[in-house]
């Protein structure tokens, strides 16, 4: 595999950046579930680097727990509409606040299934926190009650998000060149 930099337009949301914001979500999750019973369910892949990171900036009691969804044909640059559920979660969510943790949210169309699939096993809330939304692409509304940022309509990868499986590991938010880079075929 080469070099992320080839693929690199441009640094959208710094390392810093990234870890200050995720700070203050920590904060505002201890705040609003303070002696409240919750439960963090982490959209994979994606959503584990923001995940690990998020947990330890909520100061509450919290459980974790795990769903992979598709909603992306191998190598393809927007979602297809259809989702399948992967993984399903191992934890019962009846009578729980329920947190979900997105990577990022784009039109929509996925974590509006996730939530109706969710809602049939009678959670006593269940809330949404994404680290980035792609608000100009939204066809369905989802809403969303923590976000960590609002970004333009353009192909993003590290921090979890891939760029066909590879860079998940990127400390920072980037975005994808659609041209390659001079002297570059």
């Amino acid at each position: 595999m080469q070099d992320y930099q080839e693929f690199l337009e441009e640094i959208l949301i710094p390392e810093d950046e990234l870890q200050e914001r995720i700070r203050e979500l920590g904060q505002e999750i201890s705040r609003d579930y303070e002696g409240k019973d919750l439960l963090l369910v982490c959209i994979l892949k994606g959503g584990v680097m923001f995940l690990t990171d998020l947990m330890r900036s909520i100061d509450v009691p919290h459980n974790i727990d795990f769903m992979a969804i598709s909603s992306y044909g191998a190598g393809a640059r927007q979602s297809t509409g259809s989702v399948q559920i992967k993984l399903d979660l191992a934890t019962p969510i009846e009578g729980r606040n329920v947190l979900i943790v997105e990577d990022i949210i784009d039109s929509g169309h996925t974590l509006t299934s996730v939530i109706n699939f969710l809602n049939t096993r009678r959670p006593k809330s269940l809330k949404i926190c994404a680290l980035l939304d792609k608000a100009e692409r939204r066809e369905v509304e989802v809403p969303i009650h923590y976000r960590g940022f609002t970004i333009p309509n353009k192909f993003v990868f590290g921090y979890g998000l891939d760029l066909d499986e590879y860079y998940r590991d990127l400390p920072f938010i980037g975005v994808f060149r659609t041209k390659p880079m001079q002297g570059i075929e």
